[in-house]
C-alpha cells in the first residue's frame, strides 16, 4: 500500500498509524429538527418516505446492537438522531420538533434542553412513558430510545456520526444459548397448522390464520370488554399461549400441530400478487383534517395528520379518537408521545396496562425491529422490552396480542431432530403478520420452482470459459445459488450470454442501474423487463439476480412468486457484504438451508486492491504491494483534516495521479452526521466542484446527488434543472423528476454517500473516510463493502488507528433473527421424503 500520491510519507498499513488520533472526535450535536425531514436508512438505509415527512431510519446511523426494536439499515436520505422521534410540539413555523433520540438517563428521562414538550401530558418517571435501557438479553445497554447517557452527554451519538455498519441487523436479540450462530438457522421450519392433506407447509399456514382471523374478528365484534390476561382464549390461541407458558416455565411445550411439516404436493396455480406502487395513494382533504382535529384535541402536532392519514389508512380519525395508541403506526412517534396523547384524549382512562396499549407497543417494538433486518423477536426478548416500556404485566400482554391477532407466534425446533420421548428444544418466536406470510411465500415459492422444474439440458457446448461450472448446475436444476467476489460477476453475465444462444428468454435483474441488466424494482413495478403471463407472472425462462444479500423478503417473495413454474432462478451475490436495508437476510438463509444446487466462485479479485478486500473477507487486514498505489493510506489527526485531504484527493490527487475525473471518484463514509459524515463532506465537495446558491432548494444544475425513491434504493443521478414540476434528475440516461414536495425527504447530495447507498455499484476510484468518532460502527462487512467500490484505485482516509484492524478481525455481522431457514429445510425434507 502506498501513501498519499500528492504527499509520500513512508507508506503505513492501515492498521497502525501513530500519527493519527485515535480518539474519537465529538460529533456535531443536531438541533432540534420539523418533522418535514432532511431526510435521511444505511439501516443506516434510510427510509426516504417515512410517514409524512418523517425521516427514514434506514439510514440513520449506528444504535446499540443490544436494542431489539431499533433502527435499522441505511439506503437513503439520512437523518440525525433527533429527526427520528416525531410528536414534539411545533417549532416556530408550525413545524414539529423531534425529540431527541439519544435521551439521557433512564426511565422517565426527559428531553435535552431545546426540544419542546412531547405531544400530551409527560408520563411520571418509571411510567408507561419511560424511554429506558434495553439490550436483546435484557441486560443493561442502550435503550430503545437511543444511545447511552454518555454518548447524549458528550454529543457522541453514533446515529449522528456513524452508519450501521451491519447493514440494518443491529437489533439487539441474540439466540438463546443453544441456539444456532445464525438467526434463521434453527432448525426445522415452523408454520401454524398441519392443514389438510395435499397442500404444502405455507399454504396450510395460509389457511389456518385466515381461520385464525376470522375467529377473532368475529370475537373483537361480540366483546365488550378487554380481555382478560388470555383468560378468552381458545383453540389455536390458547395453544399457542401455552407454548409460551411451558418455555418460559421450563416445562416441555405442548404438541403443537405446526411442528411437523405437511407433505407437499403439486401446488394449484395462483396468481402472484401483483406489484405494490411505490408510494401510498395520497389521502384525501377530508381525511387529513378529520385527523388534523383528532390530533389538536389531544395536544399532537398537526404536521403528523398526513402521515397518520397515510398510516392508519381509511378511518384514521375514528380509529385515533377510539384508540390513541394507534399514533404509534406513524414513523418517528416514539411511546412517550403515544402515552401523552391518550392520556389527552382519554384522561385518567389511559392506564399503563390498557389492553390497547400493550398491542399497539408491541408492534412499534416489532416494527423497530424489522427495521434493523429482524422478521421476528424471540418471546422473552419482547417481554423484557415491554417491561422496560411500562407493561406492568408483559408476559400477559403478549398473550393479549396474541388472542387478539395482532401478532403471530411460532414454535421452532432448534437443532436436529431427538429421538422420541426426549424434549425437543424449541424457541418462541413472535411476528407481524405482513413479515410471516412473506417468509413463508418465500420459503413456499423456492421450494415450488425447485420441484416443478423438469427439463434438466445438455448445456455442455455452451459450458465453456468463465462461468462453465454455473452453467452446467443450471442446466439441470430450477433453483441454483452461486456466490463470489466482484470479479465473479462475470460468470453469471456468462450464463446469461449462453442461456440466449439457446434460444431461453433471460433477465438478468440488479440491486443498482449496470449496464445489460434491469433494477429487481423495475422488474417489479413493470418499467424494465418481461411482461407478465395471464397468470401474472413473467414471461421468462431464466431470471439471474445479482446482489442478491441485498434481497428484503419482501422484495425477495413478490420477485419468487413471479417466476413462472418450470423456469430456472439463480441467485448470485457476495455474502460477505453489508445485508438488505429491509427485514430479512434472504440470500444468507437460503444458502444455510443447503437445500438447492450451489456453485462457489474461484475467481479472486485482481489487483492490490482485490488482494485487501479478499484479506478483509476472510478477517484479515494485510499490508498489500501497491507499486502503482492502487491503494493509498492518508493519515489524519481529525476530522477538520478528514474532509481537506478528502477533497484534494478528489479534486486534484486522484485526478492528477491516476488519470480519473472528479466525477468519476466517489466518497464513503461511515454516517451522515459528524464532523466528517456524509453531510459536511458533500458541502465541502459540492464548494469545491460545483460552487452555487443552491437556487433549486439547494441544489444547483450539475450537482451529484443520490435519489431514494424508496427505502433501500439510492440511485446516483445529476441534477439538470428545475421548474414547477419539480427537479429534474439525470440518473445513468434516464430523465426523472422529483416532485417539489419530495425533494427535501428524496434528494441528497451525493459525492459522498454511506456504505449501504454505495452496495451493488463500483467506480474506477474510491476515497473511504474514517475519521476519529467512527471507530464503534466499523465492522468487518462494512470494510469489505467500503474497500470493495474501487475498481482501480482506493484512498483511506484514517483517523481510527487501530479501530479498522480491530473490525476487520472481531466485529462480525450481526445476526438477524429470521424463520425462513427453519422453513426452507421443512419443506425440502417433506418433498424428500414423498420421492420414490
Amino acid at each position: 500500500m502506498s501513501t498519499d500520491p500528492e504527499t509520500t510519507p513512508e507508506a503505513t498499513p492501515p492498521e497502525a498509524h501513530p500519527e493519527a488520533s485515535g480518539t474519537p472526535g465529538a460529533h456535531e450535536r443536531p438541533g432540534a429538527v420539523s418533522a418535514e425531514p432532511e431526510t435521511g436508512p444505511e439501516p443506516e438505509p434510510d427510509e426516504a418516505e417515512a410517514g409524512a415527512g418523517a425521516e427514514s431510519r434506514a439510514e440513520a446511523g449506528a444504535e446499540d446492537s443490544s436494542d431489539p426494536a431499533g433502527a435499522g439499515p441505511d439506503a437513503g436520505p439520512e437523518r440525525e438522531p433527533d429527526e427520528a422521534e416525531a410528536g414534539a410540539q411545533p417549532e416556530t413555523g408550525a413545524e414539529p420538533e423531534v425529540g431527541v433520540s439519544g435521551a439521557a438517563g433512564g426511565p422517565g428521562a426527559q428531553p435535552e434542553a431545546g426540544a419542546q414538550p412531547e405531544a400530551g401530558a409527560q408520563p411520571e418517571a418509571g411510567g408507561p412513558g419511560a424511554e429506558p435501557s434495553v439490550s436483546g438479553r435484557g441486560g443493561v445497554g442502550e435503550g430503545p430510545a437511543g444511545p447511552d447517557q454518555a454518548a447524549a452527554e458528550d454529543g457522541s451519538d453514533p446515529e449522528a456520526g456513524a452508519e450501521d455498519s451491519s447493514g440494518g441487523s443491529e437489533a439487539g436479540p441474540e439466540p438463546e444459548a443453544g441456539a444456532e450462530s445464525g438467526p434463521g438457522e434453527a432448525g426445522a421450519g415452523s408454520g401454524e397448522g398441519a392443514g389438510a392433506a395435499g397442500l404444502s407447509e405455507a399454504q396450510a399456514e395460509l389457511a389456518a390464520q385466515r381461520v385464525e382471523r376470522e375467529r377473532i374478528a368475529r370475537r373483537k365484534a361480540e366483546r365488550e370488554h378487554p380481555v382478560e390476561a388470555g383468560g378468552k382464549l381458545s383453540g389455536r390461541a390458547a395453544d399457542l399461549l401455552a407454548a409460551v407458558r411451558a418455555v418460559e416455565s421450563g416445562a416441555k411445550a405442548p404438541a403443537l400441530t405446526f411442528d411437523e411439516a405437511p407433505a407437499p404436493a403439486p401446488r394449484p396455480a395462483v396468481a402472484p400478487p401483483q406489484p405494490r406502487p411505490q408510494a401510498p395513494a395520497p389521502r384525501t382533504v377530508g381525511d387529513v383534517a378529520a385527523v388534523r382535529a383528532v390530533l389538536a384535541r389531544g395536544g399532537a402536532p398537526e404536521a403528523l395528520a398526513g402521515p397518520a392519514a397515510e398510516a392508519l389508512g381509511e378511518g384514521a380519525a375514528e380509529q385515533l379518537a377510539e384508540d390513541p395508541w394507534r399514533l404509534l403506526a406513524v414513523a418517528g412517534v416514539r411511546p412517550a408521545q403515544a402515552d401523552g396523547f391518550a392520556q389527552a384524549l382519554l384522561g385518567p382512562a389511559a392506564g399503563p396496562a390498557d389492553e390497547r396499549r400493550g398491542a399497539a407497543l408491541l408492534g412499534w417494538l416489532l416494527a423497530r425491529a424489522a427495521e434493523r433486518g429482524h422478521t421476528a423477536l424471540e418471546a422473552p426478548v419482547l417481554e423484557k422490552a415491554l417491561a422496560q416500556y411500562g407493561a406492568p404485566a408483559p408476559a400477559e400482554t403478549l398473550e393479549a396480542a396474541i388472542g387478539d391477532g395482532a401478532v403471530l407466534v411460532f414454535h421452532e425446533p432448534l437443532g436436529e431432530p431427538v429421538a422420541e420421548g426426549e424434549e425437543q428444544p424449541v424457541r418462541i418466536l413472535v411476528g407481524l403478520e405482513e413479515h410471516a406470510l412473506a417468509e413463508e411465500s418465500l420459503a413456499d415459492g423456492l421450494a415450488r420452482l425447485a420441484a416443478t422444474f423438469t427439463a434438466p439440458a445438455d448445456w455442455s457446448a455452451a459450458a465453456a470459459g468463465p462461468g462453465a461450472e454455473l452453467v452446467r448446475a443450471v442446466a439441470g436444476a430450477g433453483l441454483v445459488t452461486h456466490t463470489g467476489d466482484e470479479a465473479a460477476r462475470a460468470e453469471p453475465l456468462a450464463l446469461a450470454a449462453a442461456a440466449r444462444e439457446l434460444g431461453l428468454r433471460t433477465v438478468l435483474a440488479a440491486h443498482a442501474p449496470a449496464p445489460g441488466t434491469v433494477t429487481v424494482a423495475d422488474l417489479l413495478t413493470g418499467t424494465a423487463g418481461p411482461g407478465r403471463d395471464p397468470d401474472g407472472r413473467f414471461e421468462l425462462d431464466l431470471l439471474v439476480v445479482l446482489d442478491a444479500p441485498q434481497l428484503d423478503v419482501e422484495t425477495a417473495a413478490a420477485l419468487v412468486e413471479s417466476v413462472p413454474d418450470g423456469a430456472r432462478l439463480v441467485l448470485s451475490g457476495d455474502p460477505g457484504v453489508l445485508g438488505s436495508a429491509g427485514p430479512g437476510r434472504v440470500f444468507a438463509d437460503v444458502l444455510a438451508a443447503r437445500a438447492f444446487p450451489h456453485v462457489s466462485s474461484r475467481t479472486p479479485d485482481p489487483g492490490p486492491v482485490g488482494e485487501l478486500v479478499s484479506g478483509i473477507g476472510i478477517g484479515e487486514l494485510n499490508q498489500v504491494d501497491a507499486p502503482g498505489k492502487e491503494v493509498v493510506i492518508v493519515p489524519v489527526r481529525d476530522a477538520g483534516e478528514a474532509v481537506h485531504r478528502t477533497v484534494q484527493l478528489v479534486a486534484d490527487s486522484v485526478p492528477r495521479a491516476f488519470g480519473v475525473p472528479a466525477e468519476a471518484v466517489r466518497v464513503i463514509t461511515p454516517g451522515h452526521g459528524g464532523p466528517a459524515g456524509t453531510r459536511a463532506l458533500n458541502a465541502a465537495l459540492k464548494e469545491r466542484l460545483n460552487p452555487g446558491p443552491g437556487r433549486f432548494g439547494g441544489f444547483d444544475p450539475g450537482d451529484r446527488v443520490v435519489h431514494v425513491p424508496a427505502p433501500g434504493r439510492a440511485l446516483p443521478a445529476r441534477v439538470v434543472s428545475a421548474d414547477a414540476e419539480g427537479l429534474h434528475l439525470d440518473a445513468a440516461g434516464e430523465r426523472v423528476v422529483v416532485p417539489k414536495d419530495r425533494v427535501e425527504s428524496q434528494v441528497r447530495h451525493g459525492w459522498a454517500v454511506t456504505a449501504h447507498q454505495a452496495v451493488g455499484s463500483r467506480w474506477p476510484a474510491v476515497v473511504v473516510v474514517l475519521p476519529g468518532d467512527a471507530a464503534q460502527a466499523l465492522s468487518r462487512d462494512w470494510v469489505y463493502t467500503a474497500f470493495g467500490r474501487a475498481e482501480r484505485h482506493l484512498s483511506v482516509v484514517h483517523g481510527v488507528d487501530q479501530a479498522l484492524a480491530h473490525a476487520v478481525a472481531q466485529v462480525p455481522p450481526k445476526p438477524r433473527t429470521t424463520r425462513l431457514t427453519g422453513l426452507l429445510r421443512a419443506l425440502t425434507a417433506a418433498q424428500q421424503e414423498q420421492q420414490p
